[in-house]
């Protein structure tokens, strides 16, 4: 493989990592969202849907934004050591 073929490999290695990365973190963030938005609506502070009131939502709200959180910090860490 010559010289030129190699950093090409290397340069859309890091591009398709650049857009793993990305893509992690707008994930986390829109999880992050839906999962606060749940909570809320277990809790009865949203109301007019479906979810309102309903404990279950109060739990897997949260649960669903802590994973958000999680997938943006390590989108973010990935970026950083790129």
């Amino acid at each position: 493989m010559t010289e030129s073929r190699k950093a090409s490999v290397v340069t859309e290695s890091r591009k398709a990592g650049t857009v793993r990365n990305w893509l992690l973190t707008a994930v986390g963030a829109l999880l992050t969202i839906a999962g606060v938005i749940w909570a809320l609506q277990g809790f009865g502070v949203i109301g007019g849907s479906f979810m309102s009131g309903n404990s279950v939502w109060a739990i897997v709200g949260p649960v669903v934004a802590l994973a958000g959180l999680v997938a943006v910090a390590v989108g973010v860490l990935r970026a950083r050591s790129a």
